[in-house]
């Protein structure tokens, strides 16, 4: 099947070499020279990936990135920004808002086709892991989409694990990944990390002599003091306390 790419470019030559790129490479190719009119393309067509300006005058690119983010329908196409200058608050704000990669302009040919096959191979990759991956334990939901990530959680609670940890294993910036696991659970990749390790602190509380502090280390917790105040919110009472009504 034929891969759509929509590129967003208010610069007419640089959007023309790109389509005569994609379409020499057998991609199928849609243009937009503004902000609205990429969205409008986007919501109406659901390319495979967009290439994106950042500086445009009607709508900026991080302004169409928000709004593309916003609606489930397109809220997963793969994201590249164009940029002119790439400076580290700019990529930081990208990467913040959900984009997947950028490419500083002016880029050869082969440069921006690289960014979109590397970019296409690794959503398909995602996407095959989602269709293939089970729900690792009872407690997180069957969502196929999602449960890559909670394989990852269930094989890396027992370490201090980021949500930065999380979003580089599945290809997704971290906004992006929360947004799109709050949207489908109603929950944080934070607060599934913590319930993971709470069911295996309650487990060891109640069929281990093990200390507090030998319990918080073994799932994931460096700071004995901090496990104690996350279970005593989350609970009601203190571990210990807990362990004892079980008795």
């Amino acid at each position: 099947m034929t891969q759509t790419i929509l590129i967003i470019e208010d610069e007419a030559q640089t959007r023309r070499v790109f389509l005569s790129s994609l379409s020499f490479e057998g991609f199928s190719a849609l243009e937009a020279s503004c902000g609205w009119e990429g969205v409008k393309l986007a919501q109406t067509h659901h390319p495979d990936l967009i290439v994106c300006d950042i500086m445009m005058p009607d709508m900026d690119g991080y302004q169409v990135l928000t709004e593309l983010r916003q609606s489930a329908d397109t809220a997963g196409i793969p994201f590249i920004f164009l940029t002119a200058k790439a400076t580290m608050a700019e990529l930081r704000v990208g990467m913040n808002l959900g984009a997947d990669d950028y490419l500083t302009k002016p880029c050869t040919v082969g440069q921006f086709l690289d960014a979109i096959a590397t970019r296409l191979q690794r959503h398909a990759n995602f996407q095959q892991q989602s269709l293939e991956a089970t729900p690792p334990t009872r407690i997180f939901p069957d969502c196929p989409r999602l449960n890559p990530i909670f394989q990852f959680i269930e094989d890396h609670y027992q370490q201090p694990i980021q949500l930065q940890d999380v979003a580089q294993v599945v290809g997704y910036s971290p906004a992006y990944l929360t947004s799109l696991v709050n949207n489908q659970t109603g929950r944080s990749v934070k607060q599934w990390i913590i319930e993971r390790r709470m069911v295996q602190g309650r487990q060891l509380l109640s069929d281990t002599d093990a200390s507090i502090k030998q319990i918080a280390s073994k799932i994931g917790y460096t700071d004995a003091g901090y496990f104690i105040r996350q279970f005593r919110r989350i609970h009601g009472v203190s571990p210990q306390a807990w362990r004892q009504s079980q008795k």
